[in-house]
């Protein structure tokens, strides 16, 4: 039985930063092909998009590392990734800014940026006194300022993590660690995690998990994206969801100890 559950936060739960990828990708496709390689940009974007996928949930700058490394690989002088982060955040910025400034001012319904039937998850686990954690690879004040500006920041308390300048100082992996070392007498088959992406699903499953795969098609997060599904199936989630809309059939499911592929609707 269940006793702790760790969120991923951007595409997982939140919404505010819906399109990321579309934003990312251009870039490294533009900063790799500036290189001269004569690589087309199909296989540039190929490249982009496996090191993007492989580091999606951990902190941004290990991306942007990524990208620095394969400029370097193609004979190009890379910027320091805290640059290329810069850049790609200012970009970002100019998608969501509206978005951010909305719920700022409380002109929008919080529910509009949440993956359907969050909330009632998160009231259902704090029903059945579930410890919860909220780890992000977004930068730690982002995430925090975001959660609260949706109104679940109170489900997590002090638990809220995300990225710090000091990259010894937090990563999935260590959270997990930490849980698992700090809450006495849990069992690795006690922890759940919910993600959109590679590390987090990947972790927990390694300590002995389990992981619910959030393989939601953005913005309207009714369908599951395929590309998303079969990635996060390869990587070892146990449940395959599009949201949390089907909240009964999901809670059944891991609460019966079930690991099956469940695509609830």
């Amino acid at each position: 039985m269940a006793k702790v559950a760790i969120f991923d936060f951007d595409g997982t739960l939140s919404l505010i930063r819906s399109g990321w990828m579309d934003v990312m990708v251009p870039l490294c496709v533009e900063q790799l092909a500036a290189c001269g390689s004569g690589e087309s940009e199909t296989e540039l974007r190929s490249v982009v998009e496996e090191f993007v996928w492989r580091l999606t949930g951990k902190e941004t700058i290990y991306q942007m590392m990524a990208l620095a490394g394969a400029v370097e690989h193609r004979g190009g002088y890379p910027l320091p990734p805290l640059t290329y982060k810069k850049i790609y955040l200012d970009r970002l910025w100019l998608k969501i800014r509206n978005r951010i400034e909305d719920l700022r001012a409380q002109r929008v319904n919080p529910q509009q940026y949440l993956v359907p039937g969050a909330k009632a998850l998160l009231d259902e686990f704090a029903r059945r006194g579930l410890r919860l954690y909220l780890a992000s690879g977004t930068d730690d004040a982002n995430v925090k300022e975001e959660a609260a500006l949706l109104g679940i920041a109170p489900y997590f308390g002090d638990r809220i993590f995300g990225a710090q300048d000091d990259l010894n100082s937090f990563s999935k992996a260590l959270l997990v660690q930490k849980i698992l070392s700090r809450t006495g007498g849990m069992r690795p088959e006690e922890l759940l995690v919910f993600g959109d992406g590679y590390v987090e699903i990947e972790e927990v499953k390694k300590a002995g998990g389990t992981a619910v795969g959030v393989a939601t098609s953005e913005p309207e997060c009714l369908t599951v994206d395929d590309w998303k599904r079969q990635r996060l199936i390869n990587v070892g989630a146990d449940f395959i969801v599009p949201n949390f809309l089907s909240l009964h059939e999901l809670i059944s499911s891991l609460f019966a100890d079930a690991s099956v592929d469940v695509q609830c609707k």
